[in-house]
């Protein structure tokens, strides 16, 4: 009788010395958890606390110099109407005069889609170091076009060749395919081939890469090309090879590339845009990097406004 109760004593006694060294300790799982995830976000809140001093200080100067505060080294070429608070009420402020809006027209680009519109505006955060750098490469462009011509005039072939000076450098723009190539042909006419040999010898001396761009007009092409990207890539490439082969061009700075009619000079279906639209570019790239090479549309319209005045 006895040994019973002492023996029931013994086992409770050793389930409770169980309970006590092994404790239910599940709940520490959850609360490593919710720790993690505190961490987590205090080291994302002191990320998002932390301030690049150097561009902190950028950001204050360039504020301070658009709101008049300070002077500054760069060069800023922008032009406004200061608006005052009764002409904004009454709406006279925005009022725009005719001769500024078909100028803003003229320069947006919508007669010619290879233009950028904001290419004809001088970044206000040109350095003078940077325009000093896009005058001197659009000097370097512009001797180029001058050395071109020449050779045109003495050839007698200053026609169907235009022009124009951009962000990415010089463009010969040979227009007007029945010039260059026979209906649905890649190969160069004779006429093509003298003008050739007035553009080839600049352009293997210049220094700079050359991008050969074939566009055709918006008519379906006909055989042997499918499409007007076969065509307009077979014109580029004729070129491309005339200039290589027979006018000394470096191969290894020069390529060809096909547009079809996706870039348009004039979205108009007249005889005269058809022609204006079946071309091929040759583009001197410039050497400057993007920053430098915006500036010199700007710098160059000025220097036509400088003359023409």
């Amino acid at each position: 009788m006895s040994a019973n109760p002492r023996g029931r004593g013994r086992g409770r006694s050793k389930k409770s010395h169980d309970e006590a060294e092994h404790p239910d300790e599940r709940w520490m799982a959850s609360y490593m958890d919710m720790i993690t995830v505190l961490m987590c976000m205090f080291l994302v809140l002191f990320a998002m606390s932390t301030v690049d001093q150097q561009k902190y200080i950028q950001l204050k100067n360039s504020l301070a110099t658009g709101f008049g505060e300070v002077k500054s080294q760069k060069v800023d070429t922008a032009s406004g109407t200061v608006v005052t608070k009764d002409e904004v009420e009454d709406g006279s402020g925005y009022s725009v005069d005719k001769s500024q809006a078909d100028h803003s027209t003229a320069s947006s680009g919508t007669k010619d889609t290879n233009v950028d519109p904001a290419s004809t505006v001088v970044p206000t955060t040109a350095t003078e170091a940077d325009v000093a750098a896009a005058k001197k490469e659009l000097d370097d462009l512009q001797a180029i076009e001058q050395a071109i011509k020449a050779n045109l005039a003495k050839a007698g072939q200053t026609s169907n060749v235009q022009f124009t000076v951009d962000a990415r450098g010089l463009t010969v723009r040979l227009v007007g395919s029945e010039t260059y190539f026979t209906t649905n042909s890649a190969d160069l006419s004779d006429q093509a081939k003298r003008i050739m040999d007035a553009i080839a010898p600049v352009l293997k001396t210049s220094g700079h890469d050359v991008s050969v761009e074939g566009h055709a007009d918006q008519r379906n092409s006909t055989a042997p090309y499918a499409t007007n990207w076969e065509l307009s890539a077979a014109r580029a490439t004729g070129v491309l090879r005339d200039l290589v082969e027979r006018g000394g061009m470096p191969a290894q700075h020069i390529q060809s590339v096909g547009f079809g009619s996706s870039r348009p000079l004039a979205k108009g279906g007249t005889d005269a845009d058809l022609t204006l639209n079946r071309r091929v570019d040759i583009v001197v790239l410039s050497n400057q990097d993007q920053d430098v090479s915006a500036l010199m549309p700007a710098l160059a319209k000025a220097q036509d406004g400088a003359r023409a005045g």
